[in-house]
């Protein structure tokens, strides 16, 4: 064994181990998982009853029955998504199936595939060529000053069929 062998040998001994690099990420903060651009999802096996409320973004592909809840807050119903509840949201895009009354302090806005069976209360609202929907619609502004003396009440059933290409 030459000298120069001992010298590292005798360094090996006396340096401290190194510690392994943590593999898995860490726990990312409430902030963090609330932040914007990553909505909670509720899955298609999901089903809830009851009421449903949150403070974030969310994507429905379950079915709820009851009421949800995501004030200031921006609200999908997934093509899969069944709903039977009063829902209250920032904006709403409908995709699935929705029974029950609908406010939105944006807009609501039925894809082609999305069906809506209730009313509608939000400042803007689309209906996609091959959306179904009945009900009502009230579209007056957050805000606006009440017409409901001077303007009568509009109720129609109303129902979008694709056209024909």
């Amino acid at each position: 064994m030459s000298l120069w062998q001992k010298d590292q040998d005798a360094n090996r001994s006396t340096t401290p181990p190194t510690r392994p690099q943590q593999t898995s990420a860490p726990n990312p903060s409430r902030s963090e998982m609330t932040r914007p651009g990553k909505p909670a999802t509720i899955g298609q096996s999901v089903q809830i009853k009851g009421e449903l409320s949150g403070q974030e973004d969310l994507i429905i592909d379950g079915k709820i029955d009851g009421k949800i809840l995501v004030h200031d807050h921006h609200l999908t119903i997934g093509p899969n998504g069944h709903i039977n509840a009063e829902v209250h949201a920032k904006s709403v895009q409908i995709s699935g199936a929705v029974t029950g009354n609908i406010t939105a302090d944006d807009k609501v806005e039925i894809s082609p595939s999305g069906s809506v069976l209730g009313d509608i209360t939000a400042p803007r609202v689309a209906l996609a060529d091959g959306s179904s929907f009945k009900g009502s619609i009230d579209m007056e502004r957050k805000g606006a000053s009440s017409r409901q003396s001077s303007t009568p009440s509009v109720n129609r059933d109303v129902l979008v069929a694709a056209s024909e290409r």
